[in-house]
């Protein structure tokens, strides 16, 4: 568990992280030493870093600090369902009060609301449980038990998640012939790299590009066509249709003069 105290220092709120496991025996301290001195200090503008610092007391406050805005994410979420449920008339004020982001604590209530104490995985971050949210209660078991099981990442879960989507909807669509198409190494290198700057895997990417590069030559084709038959006259017959006819009030043209030996 965190070791977390807390001060009102000069009007800014401070927390002390401690980064050892257990505190340290109190030794008599000279006159005028810093109680404070050797500890990770919170303030509401930034954090202290004590001099002389060893790497593990770092790494260690790294892991407190990260511990924290993660929990934050639960504590606001329960937060606001609690005001909602039990103050449905007031609890906005309470939120314009402490200076929050209602759209933000929301999101948060959402996810709160979504797993109950008893299913929320300490092995997993909050956006783990928001990235399963939305699924039925039995479908977020079993991704839970996977992402801790093989210690994925948000990122990971949610790749995860996308391909076995996918899976699903090749098995419900008929199966169509493979075709092969030769590229350029080079030319590959740049579509991996436009796919990874569009945040998307490399097959989705190529799909997406080659529906939309269709649908717009299909498109300029149908305004093509359309303008073709705009300009074509009431009659429906073409300038040269229309060479061999009558004029009005004169004898009918023959299309070509007869030629006599």
């Amino acid at each position: 568990m965190m070791a977390i105290q807390a001060g009102d220092i000069e009007g800014s709120r401070i927390g002390q992280i401690r980064t050892s496991p257990e505190p340290a025996p109190r030794q008599r301290r000279a006159m005028g030493e810093d109680p404070r001195r050797g500890q990770v200090l919170t303030t509401k503008v930034g954090l202290q870093m004590p001099a002389g610092m060893s790497f593990d007391d770092w790494e260690k406050a790294g892991r407190q600090l990260s511990g924290i805005v993660d929990s934050s994410s639960w504590w606001l979420g329960d937060w606001l369902v609690y005001g909602k449920d039990h103050y449905t008339d007031r609890y906005q004020r309470g939120i314009r009060a402490a200076g929050l982001q209602y759209q933000t604590l929301r999101n948060y209530a959402w996810v709160s609301r979504r797993f109950d104490f008893s299913r929320r995985r300490g092995a997993l971050s909050f956006q783990h449980h928001a990235e399963l949210a939305s699924l039925p209660h039995d479908e977020q078991e079993a991704w839970l038990d996977r992402a801790e099981q093989r210690k994925w990442t948000t990122k990971q879960l949610r790749s995860a998640i996308r391909a076995a989507r996918e899976d699903e909807a090749q098995v419900r669509m008929p199966t169509e012939p493979t075709r092969r198409l030769e590229v350029p190494g080079s030319r590959l290198q740049w579509w991996h790299k436009a796919a990874e700057q569009a945040g998307v895997d490399f097959e989705r990417w190529v799909l997406v590009t080659l529906d939309s590069a269709a649908k717009e030559a299909l498109e300029a084709l149908e305004a093509l066509e359309a303008l073709e038959e705009l300009e074509k006259p009431e009659d429906g017959h073409g300038p040269a249709e229309r060479e061999g006819a009558a004029e009005p009030g004169g004898p009918a043209r023959s299309e070509r003069p007869a030629i006599t030996a």
